[in-house]
């Protein structure tokens, strides 16, 4: 009577184990990867795991052990009621977890320190060190929304959720981002590093083999976080030099104005290609300062370490909104707010800018207190409201690259 009732409790277990072969079409890429950082990664994954497991099996174990030994039915089992120490014990119970935990900390502690992103590498391979007068492929990488941006400055140039490196040369990815924080994660590779707006991330690795992999953004960032994927593909040395000769041919130019175009919110990106590109265009982006006579937050940085600008710098304070009311790439205006540069440059100031075109920002110079104010444009009205009705002696707008006097 009770055998149709075991029958049925047993179907879902039954189920799961005939699900078990499904496992097999599952990549195991984590642990299986086409980089040496990401197999050493996977290697330390596999110890720590054993390590615990050394504690782990033999508590589930003695569990299910000390259940049927001392179960209601078996009367033969000892009883001691009254018991409740014993030293070996302690001992056993303390010192094989204190051993394992400090195990997981040697490992965990040279793998940190080796495998820290940030750190060159010495090797591409076991026993394959790397030369003194081997140069790292250099990849610029700026998260997007919802896409991604590959610059390569030794090639010149780009490219849109498309990445090739070449197999056995040691990569050297600088990591940025556009506006919210991301993550570029190539299980493949190596591991996730974080892509921050304004900093700089690093990441150094190779690829051993060649093929075509996956790579995406671990960190939501959105409603196209989803489809923020890009093909990774490692090739011959020969067969990356052929590919970057074709995009050098039939791609286009991505300058400034290109760039704050293909900033713009977008999904699902078809792949594009970038013959040349415009110089200092990765540092720009860091420094938040892409659109034309925007200060660079590093300029921005010398000047307060220098301890500001003084009355020079009264005037040079556009409204510093540009990504407070709407997302960057968004709304009508969204680029015309900003703290302006204190130094004049015609190539900087007579580059257009791409999300406004139909009210270009004003590229009248910005001048200190004192000096004469701009006839025109949206500084004329409040200097006239803020003059005061003395004079003000004239004063000598702060340089850049020369301490005040």
């Amino acid at each position: 009577m009770k055998s149709p009732h075991l029958f049925m409790r047993a179907r879902p277990i039954m189920a799961a184990i005939c699900l078990l072969p499904l496992l097999s079409g599952c990549g195991m890429i984590v642990l299986d990867p086409a980089g040496d950082v990401a197999r050493q990664q996977g290697d330390l994954v596999v110890i720590s795991t054993l390590l615990m497991l050394i504690i782990i099996v033999p508590v589930m174990a003695l569990t299910c052990w000390f259940a049927w030994k001392y179960r209601a039915a078996n009367t033969q089992a000892t009883y001691k009621p009254d018991w409740d120490h014993s030293t070996q014990l302690e001992l056993l119970i303390w010192a094989v977890p204190l051993l394992i935990i400090i195990c997981l900390g040697a490992v965990t502690w040279v793998g940190t320190h080796l495998l820290d992103p940030y750190r060159p590498l010495a090797r591409t391979a076991p026993g394959q060190p790397v030369g003194a007068d081997v140069e790292p492929l250099e990849v610029q990488v700026v998260a997007l929304h919802w896409k991604w941006l590959f610059i390569y400055p030794e090639q010149g140039i780009a490219t849109v959720n498309e990445l090739a490196v070449p197999e056995g040369r040691p990569l050297k990815f600088r990591i940025s981002s556009s506006s919210v924080m991301n993550s570029f994660y190539v299980p493949a590779m190596a591991g996730q590093i974080y892509a921050m707006p304004g900093m700089e991330t690093k990441l150094h690795a190779v690829f051993n083999e060649t093929g075509n992999y996956e790579g995406f953004s671990a960190n939501y960032s959105g409603a196209g976080f989803s489809n923020m994927r890009f093909g990774v593909r490692s090739m011959t040395p020969t067969g990356f030099e052929r590919w970057a000769a074709q995009a050098k041919n039939r791609g286009t130019t991505l300058d400034r104005a290109t760039y704050l175009k293909l900033e713009r919110p977008s999904e699902k990106e078809p792949v594009r290609r970038y013959a040349t590109v415009e110089t200092g265009l990765f540092d720009r982006v860091v420094n938040m300062c892409v659109e034309p006579g925007k200060m660079c937050m590093h300029d921005m940085m010398a000047i307060d370490q220098r301890g500001g600008m003084g009355r020079a710098g009264l005037y040079n304070v556009r409204e510093l909104s540009y990504d407070k009311f709407a997302a960057r790439g968004t709304g009508a205006t969204a680029s015309d707010r900003y703290i302006a540069e204190n130094c004049s440059n015609p190539e900087l100031l007579g580059t257009s800018l791409a999300r406004v075109e139909d009210q270009p920002v004003d590229l009248a110079q910005l001048t200190g207190a004192g000096l004469s104010r701009p006839r025109s444009g949206p500084l004329a009205a409040k200097s006239q409201t803020d003059k005061p009705s003395s004079a003000r002696p004239a004063l000598t707008p702060v340089s850049l690259t020369e301490p005040a006097s």
